[in-house]
């Protein structure tokens, strides 16, 4: 039976979630999906401890989300998929990605706390695991911790949003060598959150068919950040270029107001989407 429920983006507290990979599948299950991908950022160690405590009758789709940028300089989040962890070229990057992100957010924090902000760096990196991508939303639940914003988004606002006196810019990878790593390795790529303009800057239809052409596999369509109108013109879109589409809640847990399965992905497009990918498996509990 073709599950139903499907949510192909979601975040632990391996990267920038507030759920353990536990935890994350057995909310998944408790909300009634099917299927849930875990997709921390640049990481899959979240992988094992999800696979281990999955509830029987969920299936985990294993993934990541990669933290690109184009050629013009816009960023780009790249949903990747089934693609086999081991990957020297991979493993390489986001152990690289990793250590970017943790000398990124050291830099940050210890300007914070020069101007008196009462944020420690040492403490801050120490409370992460040695796998964990940092970034900045680890700084802005620190903020929220020392009282002085209410909210992730409001540290975002104040803070750590690009033009803010805290902000850092990131050396990411660029989209093109993102969607040829993972296909190499077996994997799918979903381009996320296409055109989120209320997140920044944009690419255009344009760039994504030259995407398509070296390997993109998909679009999420159907996301948190996308009205009706920006959701028929992904269609409209991913219909033209022969792209699978997804549709996802990009759940950070209490980080996020967003709760699991808000947005889903349609059967026959996950079907799709799984039938392009070698590199690994599905996982049923």
């Amino acid at each position: 039976m073709i599950p139903m429920r499907i949510d192909l983006h979601t975040h632990s507290t391996v990267s920038d979630g507030t759920d353990t990979p536990a935890e994350l599948v057995a909310t998944a299950a408790a909300a009634g999906l099917d299927v849930v991908a875990l997709t921390d950022h640049d990481t899959t160690a979240g992988w094992a401890a999800a696979a281990a405590a999955l509830p029987a009758g969920l299936t985990l789709v294993p993934g990541a989300e990669l933290s690109c940028v184009s050629d013009l300089g816009i960023s780009i989040h790249l949903l990747a998929y089934l693609f086999d962890p081991a990957s020297p070229a991979i493993v390489e990057e986001q152990t690289r990605l990793r250590q970017e992100r943790r000398t990124r957010l050291r830099a940050m924090a210890v300007r914070m706390a020069a101007d008196g902000l009462p944020i420690d760096a040492d403490e801050l990196l120490d409370s992460l695991g040695p796998d964990s991508p940092a970034g900045r939303p680890h700084l802005a639940q620190a903020l929220v911790r020392a009282g002085l914003v209410t909210s992730v988004d409001q540290a975002f606002a104040e803070y750590l949003g690009a033009g803010r006196g805290y902000y850092l810019p990131r050396q990411d990878t660029p989209v093109e060598t993102a969607i040829e790593m993972i296909a190499e390795a077996g994997g799918v790529t979903v381009f996320a959150h296409p055109f989120a303009r209320s997140r920044g800057r944009i690419v255009s239809a344009d760039y994504i068919a030259e995407l398509a052409e070296i390997g993109l596999t998909g679009l999420e369509v159907d996301h948190p950040n996308h009205d009706e109108a920006t959701r028929g013109e992904l269609r409209g879109l991913a219909g033209e270029l022969g792209l699978v589409q997804t549709g996802s809640s990009d759940y950070h847990g209490t980080n996020k107001t967003i709760p699991i399965g808000a947005e889903n992905t349609d059967p026959e497009q996950f079907e799709a989407l799984i039938d392009k990918a070698s590199g690994a498996q599905i996982v049923v509990g």
